[in-house]
């Protein structure tokens, strides 16, 4: 299996619309192969911004791989930029192989 998160840092006061964002959106996961499951999660609130990662598993890092080449991507992250306001910077991406 393979693990994919990306780490987002939310500018304070922009989490609910942040939140309502993922909430809404269709990531259009459900239709591709090798797509596990998908979380997003919070993590502690700083003072200049809130930590949140989505997390992806797939069954192979080709799998996510394939993904991210596929329409069903696109789709997904199409209008990505006209919500910049929430982001404090771009996300940081961070993939695991699963050992256990």
């Amino acid at each position: 299996m393979y693990i994919a998160m990306n780490r987002f840092k939310i500018c304070p006061g922009k989490e609910n619309e942040f939140e309502k964002i993922w909430k809404e959106r269709d990531s259009h996961l459900d239709r591709v192969p090798g797509f596990k499951e998908f979380h997003l999660v919070k993590g502690k609130k700083h003072e200049t911004y809130t930590l949140y990662a989505s997390h992806s598993v797939w069954k192979s890092e080709n799998d996510f791989l394939n993904w991210t080449k596929s329409e069903a991507f696109r789709q997904a992250h199409k209008g990505a930029g006209q919500h910049n306001d929430v982001y404090l910077e771009h996300p940081e991406f961070e993939g695991f192989e699963v050992i256990i």
